[in-house]
């Protein structure tokens, strides 16, 4: 794709938590650098932080750039997690037990800052996409507000196709530009015909393509590097 017709990132989105929104991230960031495109990361939004000495350890942002191989100074760090709390539970959750608020200003300045010194960002969201941030907003109203595409992480097993395409629902609600599904084995399965059919109906009902499926993947360690996954989402 030309450079100029390239869309400046992509919004890692989740049917839920846990689904591997993070290790997707890793994949794909590392994937980009293989082809050679200055991309970076950013949680918006990330809780369970713990101190240690005077660094703050924001263990998704921690793990995936220790994945893609990367050494930001501390300046662009605080860009790529401007908002960190240490409890480990929902964003609204988390600001609340430490009197704190999100304000989506600063999370929009932050993204700014880093599209500046980079080409292309991917962003990582919390939960799900309703996801609340605070009383009156959710991951959903982020989403908007940064207008990037999305690519969403679900499950391939048992379970997957409701909240997947209720997921898809509120997307297109929102007026948002769908790249597809990146299917992700957080968890192992050996149910393969549930997750053959799976992918079939998700494309069907849910009117969209599957990206990719990124096999088990355990942390710590760095997931495979995923060019074609970076390619397609580049399209």
């Amino acid at each position: 794709m030309n450079k100029s017709k390239r869309p400046h990132g992509i919004f890692i989105a989740g049917t839920d938590t846990g689904v591997g929104k993070t290790v997707v991230s890793a994949a794909l960031l590392r994937g980009l650098k293989s082809a050679g495109i200055d991309a970076v990361y950013m949680k918006p939004v990330q809780t369970g932080c713990k101190k240690r000495g005077q660094r703050t350890i924001a263990p998704d942002l921690d793990f995936v750039i220790s994945a893609a191989g990367i050494t930001p100074p501390e300046t662009e760090r605080r860009l790529m997690a401007p908002c960190r709390f240490r409890r480990p539970c929902s964003p609204h959750l988390a600001a609340a037990l430490e009197k704190k608020q999100i304000r989506l200003s600063k999370i929009l300045r932050a993204f700014a800052g880093l599209k500046r010194r980079h080409d292309f960002v991917v962003v990582e969201g919390a939960g799900g996409i309703l996801t609340p941030l605070e009383r009156r907003l959710s991951m959903l109203d982020l989403m908007k507000k940064l207008g990037l595409p999305v690519a969403l992480v679900a499950r391939p097993g048992l379970g997957t196709l409701n909240h997947t395409l209720l997921t898809l629902g509120e997307l297109r609600r929102a007026r948002l530009k769908i790249k597809g599904i990146i299917l992700n084995h957080a968890v192992k399965s050996s149910r393969t015909y549930i997750v053959k059919d799976n992918r079939a109906m998700l494309e069907k009902l849910g009117r969209t393509r599957i990206i990719s499926e990124l096999p088990h993947f355990k942390r710590p360690g760095a997931p495979p590097v995923e060019p074609g996954l970076a390619i397609a989402l580049l399209r």
